[in-house]
Formats: structure tokens, C-alpha cells, sequence
């Protein structure tokens, strides 16, 4: 029976679902360990919910129960059903790294965990429970420079020399219109440049997504301001690798694992004033943050860090494999596994 269930109930790949696999990657030699619900790149096949509540009925071989680690609301809700109706032997960990109050109903789904995990101190203030603040960690295995960063944005096909690209849903939160206005910007001042969007609108946003085409359009650098869509993420890495400058610039963001990303690529970043951005600046050395909607701002930024990337991406990686790789986020939560599972 396995001894650690992991849950990725949503069948989207998002910035959870990114997390839980650069951790369950780490985690697989350690433990014996079932995946729930969704399949994550890199991670073992999963199981089902009826499989595995049905297997955490009993307690694994040389443990006094199992531990389920859950991220979402419905994955809370899943373990709890387990552990209180059904009275399995099971502790349930939870993952927090929202720097706001959660609403009242994953507040009390929240305080029924056995632990909680927080990402940052100021997510830990808005929980109880929390056992450690242990800040995601990026695959610096998987993310990783190219040997040769020009030939790796050539072999994309996208056009120009270098390349610029923000990450994530289309959206007012996650600051897309912020980044097509910094590209309105920048473009015009670096003509070897070519910028994404990668990401997708889709239901009440995709009129957003299509004022900024618009824009774009009526700017007259559609060719150089390209909306891609959203990008399946087992080639996240080959893009990253691949770009010169990421940036980011949400107006409210919990942690975001893009800069990360681009910093175990080499790869250096602009961000808003918001997530963990600050801390993966190393004091403004790797990245650029600047407040919150300030387009002229992040557009100076930008160009003040684009001839410097090759500079930069021996210390980016460095920053990201010393402070922020998925093997220390494995080495933290361990222990606090261990607590639970100690007599």
C-alpha cells in the first residue's frame, strides 16, 4: 500500500499542478507514492479516487498511516470524506501559498488539516495549522540553459533574434494587458525582438484577449507581439531555455513559478510587485521588480536587462539551484511527513 497519496484532481495544467509535479519528481524515490486523480509530465501514471480511497483503508507496511497531500479545495474535501466518515488511518497535508484570506469555506476546509505547508511567511499569517514555510522549488533538472540560446529561439520559428514572453492564463489578474503595453513599449526599441503570450482566455476572457489583438494590431506589430496560445508542458522547458527575458506582471500573484523557471533556464525576469517575485530577484541581481500596472516602468526594466541575459544566466541558474530547486521544497516537506508519521 502506498504510503504518501498526492492529488492532482484538475484536468488543466496550471500553476498548482506545475508545483505538485516538480515535487513529486523529487519525491518518487523517496517514498512509495501513488499519484490521484490527473496525470502530471514526469510523474508516475495515476490512480483513481475510488483506488485510492479504497487503498488507504488499511495502513501501509511499516507506517502508522498514510499521508495524503492535497492542494485544492476538492482534494481537501476528498480527504476528509476519508479520514472522518470513512476513518482511515490517514493525515492529510495541505499546500497554502495564497498571500490573501481565503473565503469562509476553504477557510474551515483549511482548519480541518493535519498540517499545512505555506509557501511564504506572509501566506503562513492567513492559516492555521502551519507546520513550515517552505517556498516552491523549480526542476532545475528539467529547466535548464541551452548550449546555444540564439539556435534554441531559431529552432521555435517565431522570428527575430532574441525572444520575450509572459506565461499564464489571459486575464485582467494575471496582467496581460500590463505586458502587451510594456511590449507597445519595448518593441519599437529592440528590432531583433520577438514577444509571446503564452497562455489561453477562453469563456468570459476571450473578449479581453481580443481587445489586446486589437491593439497589437492597430500598433502595427502583430508580427512581433504573437498570442500563441496555451503550450502543453512538456514544452515549457524548450521554450524557456530558449527565451532571453521573461515577464511577468500580475497584479495579484501567490507565489508564480515562471520566474523560477526562467532563472533554472538562465534566463533573467521582469516582475510586478507581487507573488515571491522579490525574493527571486537575489536583491535586484537576476531580475527587475517594478509596481504594480507600471507599464513604462517594467518596459525599462526590460531593456536595461536584454543585452545582459548571457551575463546574468550563470548566477540566475546559481540562484535557482541554491535557494529554489524542487530537491530542497522535497527535503522540507519531508520533515514535516516525519512528524506525522512519528509515534
Amino acid at each position: 500500500m502506498p504510503e504518501l497519496y498526492v492529488t492532482n484532481y484538475n484536468p488543466n495544467f496550471t500553476g498548482v499542478s506545475a508545483t505538485a509535479a516538480n515535487v513529486i519528481r523529487q519525491q518518487v524515490s523517496r517514498y512509495d507514492l501513488a499519484l490521484v486523480g490527473q496525470s502530471l509530465p514526469g510523474c508516475p501514471a495515476p490512480v483513481s479516487k475510488a483506488q485510492a480511497h479504497a487503498a488507504s483503508r488499511s495502513a501501509p507496511d511499516g507506517r502508522p498511516l498514510a499521508i495524503w497531500h492535497v492542494r485544492r479545495n476538492p482534494e481537501m474535501r476528498s480527504a476528509l470524506w476519508l479520514r472522518d466518515v470513512r476513518r482511515a488511518p490517514v493525515k492529510i497535508v495541505f499546500t497554502s501559498a495564497a498571500q490573501r484570506l481565503h473565503s469562509a469555506y476553504p477557510r474551515w476546509l483549511i482548519s480541518k488539516m493535519d498540517a499545512v505547508v505555506a509557501t511564504t511567511e506572509e501566506a503562513a499569517g492567513f492559516v492555521p495549522h502551519v507546520r513550515a514555510v517552505v517556498p516552491h522549488g523549480v526542476d532545475t533538472d528539467l529547466f535548464c540553459p541551452a548550449p546555444d540560446r540564439a539556435a534554441a529561439w531559431a529552432a521555435l520559428g517565431h522570428g527575430g533574434a532574441r525572444g520575450i514572453a509572459t506565461i499564464g492564463r489571459i486575464r485582467p489578474e494575471k496582467g496581460t494587458d500590463v505586458f502587451v503595453e510594456t511590449m507597445l513599449r519595448l518593441l519599437p526599441q529592440v528590432p531583433d525582438a520577438v514577444a509571446l503570450v503564452v497562455g489561453r482566455s477562453g469563456g468570459k476572457h476571450q473578449a479581453f484577449e481580443d481587445g489586446l489583438k486589437a491593439k497589437v494590431a492597430a500598433a502595427g506589430l502583430a508580427d512581433r507581439l504573437l498570442f500563441v496560445g496555451e503550450m502543453p508542458a512538456d514544452q515549457l522547458p524548450a521554450l524557456m531555455r530558449a527565451l532571453s527575458l521573461v515577464v511577468q506582471l500580475p497584479r495579484y500573484e501567490g507565489y508564480g513559478m515562471v520566474p523560477l523557471e526562467g532563472l533554472a533556464s538562465g534566463v533573467p525576469f521582469v516582475g510586478s510587485r507581487t507573488g515571491y517575485f522579490e525574493a527571486f530577484s537575489a536583491q535586484g541581481t537576476v531580475g527587475r521588480v517594478v509596481a504594480l500596472e507600471d507599464a513604462a516602468g517594467a518596459a525599462e526594466a526590460a531593456l536595461g536587462l536584454l543585452d545582459q541575459t548571457d551575463i546574468i544566466a550563470p548566477k540566475a541558474r546559481e540562484v535557482a539551484q541554491a535557494q529554489f530547486s524542487a530537491v530542497r521544497e522535497a527535503d522540507r516537506i519531508d520533515a514535516v511527513y516525519q512528524a506525522l508519521w512519528a509515534p
